[in-house]
């Protein structure tokens, strides 16, 4: 998995299977994206996908194949997606550092 530009956790690789499990659809892929907005200025999204668009990198990692889009991709190599279970509740997170400064729940970010 060291070759990969986004690295997956184990936790977020079980998570992400176990959902597509509950889902019956053994198609679906885990896109992560960029947006604007959040109080740091970009937030982090997450989506299940059955099919991939043009210009997206798509990744294998623990059997799971992560979809990146082409806006994305730059601001989040070497970002590592993990899976967090605690008492802010269950929610994937991404540890990135290209990061100049996050917000203080984490799900926004600034360059």
């Amino acid at each position: 998995m060291a070759s990969n530009p986004i690295q997956l956790s184990s936790s977020a690789a079980n998570k992400i299977s176990q959902l597509i499990l509950e889902e019956m659809n053994p198609d679906l892929k885990f896109r992560v994206y960029i947006i604007g907005g959040g109080c740091s200025g970009f937030q982090y999204g997450f989506a299940f996908e059955e099919d991939q668009t043009d210009g997206d990198t798509v990744m294998e990692a623990h059997g799971v194949e992560v979809m990146v889009d082409p806006m994305s991709f730059p601001y989040l190599i070497g970002s590592t997606v993990d899976y967090l279970e605690d008492l802010q509740g269950s929610r994937f997170v991404v540890s990135n550092p290209n990061a100049k400064s996050t917000c203080g729940c984490g799900s926004s970010f600034a360059i």
